[in-house]
């Protein structure tokens, strides 16, 4: 009897079903990174803008009135929308300011959110 060279058709197939799951696993781990990386670009983008909403009022040295205010700011090719709550402190030189900035894809999510202080311009 001769004794045969190759594989059989059943060692192929577990062969392609090991090597299936082996690329999904793969595409999956890739998908996950991707959709990691761009959450932290958005992340550090929203950071960025509630930053300068802040270095705003310190710049132009304003005392902006309490209550809230909207507004929206392009950054990195992404529009973000900002909410601005301005409130009082105990002492009366000084104002909170609290930035919150929102996922574009959904305004219910907050993407980032900074306090500061300014102080009443001389």
């Amino acid at each position: 009897m001769r004794s045969a060279k190759g594989f059989t058709l059943l060692e192929i197939l577990v062969a392609l079903a090991i090597l299936a799951v082996t690329l999904m696993a793969a595409s999956r781990a890739v998908g996950l990174s991707v959709t990691g990386a761009s959450q932290v670009k958005l992340t550090l983008l929203a950071d960025w803008v509630a930053q300068n909403r802040l270095a705003q009022h310190r710049i132009n040295r304003d005392w902006p009135g309490i209550g809230t205010s909207l507004g929206k700011e392009s950054q990195g090719g992404v529009e973000l929308h900002w909410a601005e709550e301005v409130s009082g402190t105990p002492h009366q030189m000084f104002r909170r300011v609290e930035v919150r900035v929102l996922d574009p894809r959904d305004e219910t999510h907050e993407l980032r959110r900074l306090v500061g202080y300014v102080s009443r311009p001389d």
